[in-house]
């Protein structure tokens, strides 16, 4: 059954406001590289170290820890970007109640191994998730729990460190996605207003008016020039400006990059406004060791340029409101399986995705709560049924029942009986390997999962 008669979140790139140019780039951190490289050929030895050794560099794997995902595709790169909304030093003023360190963008570039195109996928930041077990860099270690997906950058970040808030920050994309991260770039606030006054602001064209005393930002309605503050604000405010959700900001945030890509490309001829751009943008960036340098920067934007415009994709992960499972919560939203898990599957073996195909599958959204489950257990470990049940109410599916299997096997199955396809589908797409198998002997009006020795309960998405 579909979710019909619930609101529904729209996708990026439908909200409210434009931008005189629309296209499309890679990434806040992709889109500033690209750009953070433009001329340096041209300039001096030591205006090129002196570049270099603005970005900063932060080794997370000691952080992270042994257990992540396999590269199912080498040659490929998945680049986890981070917009950081940090409130220490000159980001203090944006909001002294927040904890520290806030992740404010969040997304991943992908990077295939023949490089002939890309894809950029959007997390919005209430995405609500298991954060794992995270190094707090305060001699605790965090208790895994479900919260919005931006927390693990202020949970790992607990002491002000970078690298911390990235190795959470990278845990969580891993055990949500299974997709192995390979690099991450964090990008700061401070450097993203450098970037925009360089270039001497940007135009954007909202169809409405804004007034946000949270963002800061008092706006007509219109094209116009920002800067500074204000163009901080634009591509910050939320509530006020359409319906309010994050999904919305992603859309301006991401038509913003693209005009300060594009502006950036034909006004950075002039030595002066090059070097303030580019020393901007170097100062706001921190990297893993091996992107921390204009020479590696360099090289992955050599990678990305050649790339034709109709083949760079900009997706957000399919989502709905978690109001939709959860009467109460008015505040997150869930990822739309199965297309998320199909999403995330396909950059996992190095497939382009169809964004068109990708819309249309994800239009009627089937909410969780609607997918009827009964746990059987199979592994001959006696409690397992009740503890894959706990893990499945809290992704939101109602389980209507545990028990044991008539006998135990190694491999986990999910069957269902006619006309139950897309729930036994949304319910396979959480496990590893699962695949669901109509039978006619199925019970019926539920979807039956049988747990095999093959399944970790900590697997499930």
């Amino acid at each position: 059954m579909s979710g019909t008669g619930k609101r529904r979140r729209t996708s990026a790139g439908e909200g409210k406001s434009r931008l005189t140019r629309r296209g499309r780039i890679l990434a806040w951190g992709a889109g500033a590289t690209s750009v953070v490289v433009l001329g340096i050929a041209g300039v001096g030895a030591w205006v090129y170290q002196d570049l270099n050794d603005n970005i900063k560099s932060a080794d997370v794997d000691d952080k992270i820890g042994g257990d992540r995902p396999v590269n199912l595709s080498p040659g490929s790169k998945n680049i986890l970007v981070v917009g950081s909304d940090s409130r220490d030093g000159a980001n203090a003023e944006y909001g002294k109640d927040l904890t520290t360190m806030q992740s404010d963008t969040l997304m991943v570039l992908h990077v295939p191994a023949n490089r002939k195109w890309a894809a950029v996928v959007s997390f919005p930041r209430d995405s609500w998730v298991e954060i794992p077990a995270c190094d707090k860099g305060d001699g605790n270690n965090s208790t895994p729990h479900h919260a919005k997906i931006n927390e693990a950058f202020a949970l790992g970040g607990t002491s002000g460190e970078v690298a911390g808030a990235a190795a959470c920050s990278i845990k969580t994309v891993e055990a949500n996605t299974g997709l192995r991260i390979d690099h991450f770039m964090s990008v700061d606030f401070q450097g993203f207003k450098g970037m925009v006054d360089a270039l001497d602001g940007i135009e954007v064209c909202p169809e409405q008016a804004i007034h946000s005393k949270k963002a800061r930002l008092d706006m007509d309605a219109g094209c116009q020039t920002v800067e500074g503050e204000q163009a901080l604000g634009y591509v910050r405010v939320r509530y006020g400006v359409g319906d309010g959700s994050d999904i919305g900001r992603i859309g301006r945030q991401q038509e913003f990059m693209n005009a300060l890509a594009e502006k950036a490309k034909a006004k950075l001829t002039n030595p002066k406004a090059l070097y303030g751009f580019l020393g901007s943008a170097t100062k706001s960036l921190t990297t893993d060791p091996d992107l921390a340098g204009i020479k590696p920067l360099s090289g992955l934007a050599s990678q990305l340029k050649g790339i034709p415009s109709d083949r760079l994709a900009f997706l957000t992960v399919p989502n709905y409101p978690r109001e939709a499972d959860v009467a109460t919560d008015t505040a997150n939203v869930v990822w739309q399986y199965p297309q998320a898990a199909d999403l995330f599957t396909s950059l996992a073996k190095d497939k382009e995705i169809d964004k068109k195909q990708l819309q249309a599958e994800t239009k009627d959204p089937l909410y969780a709560s609607s997918v009827r489950v009964q746990v059987l257990n199979g592994t001959g470990v006696s409690g397992r049924a009740a503890t894959v049940a706990e893990k499945l109410r809290e992704a939101g599916l109602t389980v209507v029942g545990t028990g044991n299997a008539p006998q135990d096997t190694g491999t986990t199955t999910v069957t269902y009986p006619a006309g139950l396809e897309k729930s036994a589908e949304a319910l396979a797409a959480r496990l590893p390997e699962a695949r669901a198998t109509q039978a006619s002997d199925a019970a019926a009006d539920v979807v039956t999962l049988v747990i095999g020795k093959d399944l970790d309960p900590d697997r499930i998405r």
